[in-house]
């Protein structure tokens, strides 16, 4: 049904500054929930690893996507720019978490223009575990996205990391955090590594070393592939916004990473 001008009427209604709720109103078949069919299969997407730094956060993820025992993707992107201040990371059931960060990245950009200031870092990471609640009953079936949330706050002036369970839980990360099948590893690997004075460069340096010792142990992460030019993707979120380093900029560090593996496997401790 239309209204006098033409459009549906779901866009004269008044509500919330939710996208998704307004998308679910006008056509709920176009949420990520609606799109994926019972038991199909589909690839899978880890590691995402994300610390603090002086100066904001850093957030790093491989580029393998695995469906069983294959490897699906060689080069998935799995770090996003959200918005202007935070980056997100994805791991879980690959489409869905794909149609899910742009929900999310179109659910922001609604908010500021509807409200004429953009949501805080605090309501970025509640309206995450919102949607992601709605997606419980995918997470049910096997297909479930597990996001990692980073950014800068411009009103405490520091980063923050938010991690989530599947059923929507949030949970504030103090230092750092990895998500996916090699978040064990990654984990270890930053703790050793990890400090939280670090510079925005050193704290890349700390976010490539967690992802090799990652792929070191777990296959369905992926190391750098030199031979194919394929790096990680590396996020940065600080006072001056957010932003996809190149991989001109990331290039360097992992070929000296990799160079360094070669006399030291187990990659140090600082």
């Amino acid at each position: 049904m239309t209204s006098p001008s033409g459009l549906p009427r779901a866009f004269g209604l008044t509500g919330s500054a939710s996208f998704a709720e307004f998308l679910a109103t006008l056509h709920p078949d176009r949420l990520p929930a609606a799109s994926t069919a019972q038991g199909a299969t589909a690839p899978h997407g880890t590691t995402i690893v994300a610390l603090r730094t002086a100066d904001g956060v850093v957030m790093a993820g491989d580029r393998r996507a695995t469906m069983g025992n294959v490897i699906a993707q060689h080069d998935i992107e799995k770090v996003f720019a959200a918005d202007e201040f935070s980056v997100i990371g994805i791991a879980g059931t690959a489409g869905l978490a794909v149609e899910l960060v742009r929900l999310f990245q179109v659910e922001l950009e609604h908010y500021e223009k509807i409200e004429g200031v953009p949501l805080s870092l605090d309501g970025k990471a509640n309206r995450l575990a919102s949607m992601l609640r709605g997606q419980l009953g995918l997470a049910m079936q096997g297909l479930a996205v597990v996001p990692l949330l980073a950014g800068y706050d411009t009103a405490r002036r520091t980063g923050r990391i938010f991690s989530y369970d599947v059923t929507g839980g949030r949970y504030e990360e103090h230092d750092f955090h990895a998500v996916g099948s090699g978040s064990a590893f990654a984990r270890g690997s930053m703790k050793k590594l990890y400090r939280a004075d670090a510079s925005t460069s050193d704290a890349v340096r700390v976010a490539l070393e967690a992802l090799y010792d990652a792929a070191d142990d777990d296959s369905a992460t992926g190391g750098p592939d030199l031979a194919r030019g394929i790096y990680p993707v590396v996020a940065v979120a600080d006072s001056q916004g957010a932003r996809i380093l190149t991989e001109d900029e990331v290039g360097p560090d992992v070929e000296r990473i990799v160079a360094d593996r070669r006399t030291r496997q187990d990659g140090g401790t600082s």
